[in-house]
């Protein structure tokens, strides 16, 4: 199955994505030097290190990850689209359930972005 976007977010404030229009919703793509493997290598090592984090399906351009709460065991969603003529990393992560999420999916992304950033050579 090959991806060329990420699902949109639902109008719940439980969910950012880099392809939003909507600004409650909008969070800025990752950024990468190098080649789209070097980049999805990168990305593919946090993931793994990163507690509670499952990798699901992953294609050249796309990683979709599973992302679990430890005391309630909430099941949060990451996608992970590589645009590579623009050397960026789309993303979207999003709630299953619930309708506020109290800004954990923002946070989870800010810090993959600071783990793939200080990565950088």
């Amino acid at each position: 199955m090959q991806q060329n976007t990420l699902t949109p977010c639902p109008s719940s404030p439980n969910c950012v994505s880099s392809l939003s229009e909507d600004r409650k919703h909008f969070i800025e793509p990752l950024r990468y030097t190098g080649s789209l493997e070097e980049a999805r290598q990168r990305l593919c090592e946090i993931l793994e290190k990163t507690n509670c984090a499952r990798v699901t399906l992953s294609e050249a351009d796309y990683i979709r990850a599973e992302f679990r709460s430890r005391i309630f065991r909430f099941v949060d969603d990451m996608e992970f689209l590589f645009a590579d003529q623009e050397n960026t990393i789309h993303v979207k992560s999003a709630s299953r359930i619930g309708y506020s999420d109290l800004g954990v999916n923002r946070k989870r992304v800010e810090r993959i972005r600071t783990a793939f950033e200080g990565r950088r050579s």
